[in-house]
């Protein structure tokens, strides 16, 4: 059980740095009285004096003192630390940063890059997940930033918006839509749906459709995008991801057309989230201006609408 309060520790700090109950009192805006009776608790409590006291001489402090005084400073300094945490000159030596597993090909590497580079005294480590295993990394503390969707979030999480991504139909050349520029839901509708095997991803897609009052047919529920890009490719459905390399060819060297959804609410914001909506401490501060500097730049590359 801690016996001496901070308000205490803050006192005899006070006496110590002023020489005196008067000057300590002035200065912290308090009675002498009251410092008096603070002091003679702590030194009780103690069972050894903290002060030399000499009448019409300054008080100074015995050995004894001047080790509790300073580590009662360090002590005092800690504690402000932790109301006003931006306020700390230097930041955690760790940074962990989460990525989900569709965005990590566009952007993980340059997130990286540009972290190592602003932050060369940082150890920065990464983890690629998805949604649920990210969620759960960010409450845990087990990840301290991640870059993701804006999808099963509560008010919980602070979020910075980057870019917006625009999902994307992808189909075998010779489908009767491969030679037209766009496409909307309502004309996937009728279009056999493969889609990511993750669950928020693919209820998130449902979704769009349902809210318009439509109802597809998913055909396949794949693993990962390019098992996605590879259905698709041999005409097993039409794909449909916010992940879209601009490449024409699947791992098994299929071709592959992509056609942008152009319904106005598809679009999906790629985000920076952490866990909390207080201040954070100086390290994550920076990650999080680097890497929404860095990251923002993607609104601007078309061929990276990820997701």
């Amino acid at each position: 059980m801690l016996y001496i309060s901070l308000r205490q520790y803050e006192y005899v700090c006070a006496i110590g740095r002023h020489g005196s109950l008067s000057a300590a009192a002035h200065a912290l805006n308090v009675s002498q009285p009251a410092l008096s009776t603070a002091l003679t608790r702590v030194e009780s409590l103690l069972g050894y004096p903290l002060f030399m006291r000499r009448r019409g001489a300054a008080m100074t402090t015995t050995p004894q003192g001047r080790l509790f005084i300073e580590q009662a400073e360090k002590l005092l300094h800690s504690a402000a630390q932790i109301e006003r945490p931006t306020d700390a000159p230097h930041g955690s030596s760790h940074l962990r940063l989460g990525c989900f597993i569709d965005l990590a090909p566009f952007h993980l590497a340059s997130a990286l890059r540009s972290l190592q580079t602003a932050l060369p005294d940082v150890t920065i480590t990464y983890q690629v997940d998805s949604f649920e295993g990210l969620l759960d990394c960010l409450i845990d503390g087990q990840t301290d930033i991640a870059i993701t969707y804006d999808l099963g979030m509560d008010a919980g999480f602070t979020r910075q918006e980057l870019f917006d991504s625009v999902p994307h139909a992808l189909l075998p050349p010779d489908h009767p839509l491969a030679s037209v520029h766009s496409v909307t839901l309502a004309v996937l509708e009728e279009e056999p749906l493969i889609l990511s095997k993750e669950g928020l991803s693919a209820q998130h897609v449902l979704n769009l459709f349902r809210h318009k009052g439509l109802n597809p047919t998913v055909a396949h529920r794949a693993a990962t995008l390019e098992i996605q890009r590879s259905l698709a490719a041999h005409g097993e459905g039409i794909a449909i991801s916010y992940a879209s390399p601009n490449n024409s060819m699947s791992y098994d060297n299929r071709a592959l057309v992509r056609l942008p959804i152009l319904d106005k609410d598809a679009a999906e914001p790629v985000v920076l989230a952490r866990h909390g909506t207080g201040p954070v401490e100086a390290t994550l501060a920076s990650a999080e201006r680097i890497l929404f500097d860095a990251l923002s730049e993607a609104r601007t590359k078309v061929s990276c609408e990820g997701g």
